[in-house]
């Protein structure tokens, strides 16, 4: 159903796009703030929606995030976006007391906000129209759930960006589903996560399942250091990477979460387009995922996400 819902979504939307392409112009502006880093993989997929729908939609787009994952930096580039009076903005809320003041300011300029990625929690509160992304902490209950049925009995979640509230939302969901576990802190920096999941491997010999909150910052590392080390361990990731896709096609990984980012990007931008143009706007918040991507899946994707789609 979710798919479906996402698949008509931008049935609607491109036939929209070149509906009004030509008779409307380019005089529509979306302003795009995301949290995303630019050594983020997840991130660049994010984007590519982002101009995908600006070029269906024939507006103008403007995408900007923070070098680091820092809160500060993020407000003033939504307030920076604000001044400059958008016909819409997006926001991604990974932290929405951080971020709350500068997100109605918006809303108090008069300027729709649709979320993505994260903040479906906070976000009716602060005025945003609707949100889209997943559920985090349900994601991570299904994950649990999954990689306990494949004989889990003490696992790690690596959260490779500390203050984040929805990564700790997956891991508190990865607890419920799977039972005991343990949150391992690391940067986004690939060779941190490989070193910190390998010393955590060697100092607990029980540990034998471990779950990454990104594919590539994350995952694909952490799936390093079990492969050097010869130690037998399930590990799954949230979200999607060319290399671990493979991985879990060729059976060393469980899975990716796919919460089909590209859509997070491509969406809003085209909502807010319609709604700036015809008033038109869904009624509540579009699920873009969760979708569980086992080996008999993986091969399918590969090559979408080696171009940066999936």
């Amino acid at each position: 159903m979710k798919k479906l819902l996402s698949s008509v979504a931008i049935a609607l939307t491109l036939t929209a796009g070149s509906a009004f392409a030509g008779s409307h112009g380019n005089d529509v502006n979306i302003a795009v703030v995301s949290h995303g880093q630019a050594n983020d993989a997840f991130w660049s997929v994010v984007k590519n929606g982002v101009e995908a729908a600006g070029k269906d939609m024939n507006v103008k787009v403007d995408y900007r995030s923070p070098e680091t994952f820092d809160m500060v930096a993020m407000s003033s580039l939504i307030d920076a976006a604000v001044n400059q009076e958008p016909d819409g903005l997006v926001v991604s809320i990974p932290d929405g007391d951080a971020l709350g003041a500068a997100i109605k300011k918006a809303v108090a300029a008069g300027i729709p906000v649709i979320s993505m990625n994260s903040g479906s929690n906070v976000a009716p509160e602060l005025g945003v129209l609707l949100h889209v992304g997943q559920e985090e902490f349900d994601a991570g209950k299904i994950a649990g759930a999954k990689l306990k049925s494949m004989g889990g009995k003490k696992a790690l979640c690596v959260n490779h960006e500390v203050g984040n509230v929805s990564l700790d939302q997956r891991c508190a969901g990865f607890a419920e589903g799977f039972g005991a576990i343990e949150v391992l802190p690391t940067t986004n920096d690939p060779a941190d996560v490989k070193s910190k999941v390998k010393a955590a491997l060697e100092k607990d010999g029980d540990v034998d399942t471990v779950l990454t909150l990104g594919a590539s910052t994350a995952g694909e590392p952490a799936l390093a250091a079990i492969a050097e080390m010869g130690k037998e361990v399930n590990i799954g990731t949230f979200d999607m990477s060319a290399n671990f896709l493979k991985a879990v096609a060729d059976g060393k990984a469980a899975f990716c979460i796919d919460q089909q980012q590209y859509l997070q990007g491509y969406l809003p931008v085209a909502f807010l387009a319609m709604h700036a143009r015809f008033g038109l706007m869904p009624g509540g918040n579009v699920p873009s995922g969760p979708n569980l991507i086992t080996q008999e899946k993986a091969a399918q994707v590969v090559e979408l996400a080696a171009k940066g789609i999936r």
